[in-house]
């Protein structure tokens, strides 16, 4: 295996005209692009045109795809097959690429035949030569008579034809569970292209499945750091290419997605080994987290510790948890997080590689520099070496209450539906935190999406409504919440009734049903419904966890009890909390 630095986008993977997409392309850093047909008979321009933009924003154009239905036809299809792709050659010249993939038929004119299909390709080949093109054969997942790429291998090598070479696309082959190590036995020079695509693991049909679900790589469930490898050691010396068909990018801001689809080639690349970036920092534990607008936190146990000496910042401390309460910005949301990395310059310089660069900030007289960087969402990450960051604040003196609150659990940030799979992809290639299963439930207001990313002691969670139009629905903007860790919810629980916190309640037919589908003694059930506390259980233990109203515009608090190994973060109760919560507005006279 040797690095290859070439990447390459299909121009299907973007929205817009083909104008929108080069440059999108370009600005991301790519050097090439697969041409789509449908983008160029979309386009104003000449072919000639296009390849001169293409040389402008310094890109190549390597693939031009797809050429559909070729081989194994009757004689009067094959005649009029071979004047199609004189007039496609024509064009790839006028385009300067010289490849372009034959996607194998699906036609009702195709017969089972591997001979003839060898037969006619080696004479397609023959035609592209005299052009000084090649052909890329690829097998489709839903190919008529040739769906794997073994089979579509041993047509090419039965064809024998120096033009002629294999295209291989990740998701054709790993959708449909197909072995890649076999690739390692195709000579390098034969595989003209490679195509990477991800993709979530979805029970449907395989053509359904491509056309809408692609992702990119690091987003789904496929391995494709060991599919690339494979590719890699056959002897691959094209670029990295990335062909994602998927309704959400292809209606997204172009440049937002090709940077997000560079993000996720270099994450690819470092998985294998290929770049000279820092690791993945996966932060050890929560610094702080950050809440917008004025707050007082003392009803939930905290205590007013510290005051910034030059911004309008509060610091609030319970146990290990911190709250920095920021005055500036919009109210009731969660800003910033402060996580604890063992090198926060190396941090840095891996955000950088992926296109994560850092905020500019300037630190006052006397305070200490901290490292900074935007999520997707323009959450600002703070990346902290230890607690140096605490001199920052000049202490308050105030006397400490506490309601056995012991430290920061998770937060949840709500992502717009666009960004969910972006957001994925850069918590998991910059911070190295491993993402869990995604998971979907009927909320009051629609279908949410959710999906936890951990590392160390670290856990987030994204959710995200995956319709949410018009004016029925809450008026809670993608809301956000911090979960508190304690060591008894129910001890919680009361402690902070007593400080007057604002506790959500939850439906008694709640507990009815809990009491029904569990064996938990009655004498607890009652407690949990005295206390307005949730229950899950997994295989490694269970979860206790009770909420605030909502505190401002968009955030809210929990309080959460681990109990022997649990790993998730209470889903199944999402929309029994989500209407507790709309019902608690409605009753105070707000939506």
């Amino acid at each position: 295996m040797r690095p290859d630095s070439r990447t390459a986008i299909a121009t299907v993977c973007l929205s817009g005209t083909l104008d929108d997409k080069l440059a999108a392309a370009a600005e991301a850093g790519f050097d090439g692009i697969e041409l789509f047909e449908n983008d160029l008979l979309a386009s104003s321009h000449s072919p000639a045109e296009i390849r001169r933009r293409c040389t402008d924003l310094g890109l190549t154009i390597d693939l031009y795809q797809p050429f559909r239905d070729f081989e194994s036809v009757p004689p009067d299809v094959l005649a009029a097959n071979l004047r199609r792709a004189e007039q496609k050659f024509g064009v790839m010249a006028d385009l300067g690429a010289d490849t372009v993939l034959v996607c194998s038929s699906v036609s009702q004119d195709a017969i089972d035949d591997d001979d003839l299909a060898a037969e006619q390709l080696h004479l397609l080949a023959t035609r592209a030569a005299e052009h000084g093109l090649r052909i890329a054969y690829e097998a489709l997942a839903w190919g008529r008579h040739v769906n794997g790429y073994e089979h579509a291998w041993r047509i090419v090598r039965r064809a024998a034809h120096p033009a002629l070479g294999v295209c291989l696309d990740s998701f054709h082959i790993l959708s449909k569970g197909d072995d890649p190590r076999p690739i390692r036995a195709i000579p390098g020079e034969k595989i003209f292209f490679l195509q990477l695509a991800d993709a979530p693991t979805l029970p449907m049909d395989v053509l359904q499945w491509s056309r809408h679900h692609r992702l990119f790589p690091g987003q789904g469930d496929f391995d494709l750091k060991s599919f690339t490898a494979n590719v890699l050691d056959a002897g691959y010396r094209g670029p990295l290419s990335l062909e994602v068909f998927n309704d959400v990018f292809r209606q997204s801001d172009p440049h937002r997605a090709a940077i997000d689809a560079m993000r996720s080639l270099v994450a690819l690349k470092d998985s294998l080994g290929l770049l000279d970036i820092p690791a993945a920092p996966v932060p050890t534990r929560y610094a702080f987290a950050e809440v917008m607008g004025e707050s007082d936190l003392t009803s939930l146990g905290f205590t007013r510790a510290g005051v910034h000496r030059s911004k309008p910042v509060e610091l609030w401390t319970q146990g290990e948890a911190r709250v920095l309460v920021n005055a500036q910005g919009e109210p009731g949301a969660v800003g910033a997080l402060g996580l604890s990395v063992p090198d926060p310059e190396a941090a840095k310089q891996r955000a950088k590689a992926l296109l994560a660069p850092p905020l500019s900030r300037t630190p006052g007289q006397d305070e200490v520099p901290l490292t900074a960087i935007a999520a997707p969402d323009g959450t600002q990450i703070f990346l902290c070496a230890n607690d140096d960051w605490l001199a920052d604040f000049i202490p308050t003196g105030d006397v400490a209450t506490h309601a056995g609150i012991t430290g920061i659990d998770h937060v949840a940030l709500t992502q717009p539906f666009d960004n969910f799979d972006e957001a994925t992809l850069f918590y998991r290639a910059v911070l190295g935190l491993e993402p869990g299963a995604t998971a979907e439930f009927a909320a009051p207001f629609g279908l949410v999406r959710g999906r936890g990313v951990s590392g160390g002691d670290v856990r987030l969670t994204l959710d995200s409504a995956l319709v949410r139009r018009g004016g029925w629905a809450p008026a809670v903007r993608e809301p956000q919440h911090i979960a508190f860790t304690c060591a008894d919810a129910t001890a919680s629980a009361r402690a902070l009734k007593q400080l007057g916190a604002k506790l959500l309640s939850i439906p008694g037919n709640y507990y009815d049903d809990l009491a029904a589908r569990t064996t938990l003694p009655p004498d607890r059930v009652a407690a949990l419904r005295e206390h307005s506390i949730l229950h899950d259980r997994d295989e490694h233990g269970e979860y206790l966890h009770f909420y605030t109203e909502l505190a401002g515009a968009r955030v809210f608090f929990e309080v959460v009890e681990r109990i022997g190994g649990y790993r998730g973060f209470g889903v199944v109760n999402a929309p029994v909390r989500m209407a507790a919560h709309h019902e608690a507005r409605r009753c105070a006279g707000v939506r």
